[in-house]
């Protein structure tokens, strides 16, 4: 007797809502609409810097390590080149484009030169899952590591394509329609529903078949063969799609700076993609947009702090590693986490008699 004979027996026919509600369960959320208004209305309380260094950071950021977080999440495959792809996407929108290094770039129009970039970046990615996934573990982890270091000293030390460890600057940024869509609120709109995009889209994979079959291969890949399905073909496509959210948010991480250098992508820099994940919580897609936040906020501020209390400002990361080993610590699930501890200790309070005060 097949799963889904089964499923079809044991359940009872479900309601289109209560479908929906399955399949977007932020839709029946309050506290999702609330802050899905914030962000909409945020040009409207935010000024230029928080509306772009803050929040357009966090939410690339985010969008960079929600490729990671889908990988690590439905599929168990610690994926460190995640960075190297949005980079390398960024490079080729560079070289593709328009920018200030004329003997480089080709001059093509955005329209075409994105295209490209993440069509070529998305192959990229999806090469380097195909040699990740013949591996598992720690053996994972370091060959993507090696892939990503591979990349940075290819682009430090090459002249004539990606012009060494000068990189490449004056990237051009798109007009159309009238509109300068690197200015600071037409950027953010971009920004904001390209994470949005790519949020939803995960959201989505994770509860249709594909996503449902990942998850199988993550939990027991042997009984996933033994019932038919390619576990490496699976796998193989999880790297595709992660490298094409990956590569969305290159593209918009060259604008953002309109210049992309090999200090971009450097082995430091996909180290800090992967602890904005792990932060947040790799078990849900609004993690990552949670470490994002805290990551943005520690590196903006923290500088500033710690100068006023007297100690060294180039200490900042120290901080943001002390926290990363705090969350790892008390939650291996990040912030998202605690926050679900907190919900249940909470629950169980309320249920118990007296409103959870012991009796003397």
């Amino acid at each position: 007797m097949s799963l889904t004979h089964d499923a079809r027996i044991a359940g009872r026919p479900a309601t289109m809502a209560q479908r929906a509600a399955r399949t977007w369960p932020e839709f029946s959320n309050p506290a999702a609409w609330i802050v899905a208004l914030i962000l909409v209305i945020m040009p409207l309380i935010a000024n230029g810097f928080f509306l772009i260094e803050i929040f357009a950071s966090t939410l690339i950021l985010g969008t960079m390590a929600l490729s990671l977080m889908f990988l690590a999440g439905y599929g168990g495959m610690v994926s460190l080149m995640q960075l190297t792809i949005a980079g390398f996407s960024a490079y080729m929108v560079a070289v593709f484009g328009v920018s200030g290094n004329a003997n480089i770039s080709l001059g093509w129009p955005w329209w075409l030169a994105v295209p490209m970039a993440l069509a070529l970046a998305t192959a990229f990615g999806t090469l380097g899952g195909a040699l990740a996934v013949r591996t598992e573990g720690i053996y994972t982890i370091m060959i993507t590591l090696a892939i990503g270091a591979a990349f940075y000293y290819f682009t430090n030390q090459n002249w004539a394509i990606f012009n060494g460890h000068t990189g490449i600057n004056n990237v051009a940024t798109p007009h159309f329609w009238g509109v300068n869509w690197r200015a600071d609120i037409p950027f953010y709109y971009i920004v904001l529903a390209v994470a949005a995009l790519c949020y939803f889209a995960v959201e989505y994979l994770s509860r249709a078949p594909f996503g449902l079959a990942l998850q199988g291969v993550r939990d027991n890949p042997r009984r996933m063969a033994a019932l038919g399905f390619n576990v490496n073909a699976h796998r193989v496509a999880a790297y595709a799609f992660a490298s094409f959210v990956a590569a969305l948010a290159g593209v918009l991480q060259v604008w953002n700076y309109r210049q992309i250098s090999p200090g971009s992508v450097s082995v430091g820099a996909c180290i800090d993609v992967l602890i904005i994940a792990v932060v947040g919580g790799i078990t849900r897609p609004i993690g990552p947009f949670i470490g994002a936040l805290i990551f943005v906020l520690l590196r903006t501020f923290a500088l500033d702090v710690l100068i006023k209390l007297g100690l060294d400002g180039n200490r900042f990361r120290l901080l943001i590693g002390l926290g990363f080993l705090a969350i790892v610590f008390w939650s291996s699930d990040g912030v998202i986490g605690l926050w679900q501890r907190w919900r249940q200790s909470q629950r169980g309070a309320a249920d118990r008699p007296g409103g959870g005060r012991g009796h003397g």
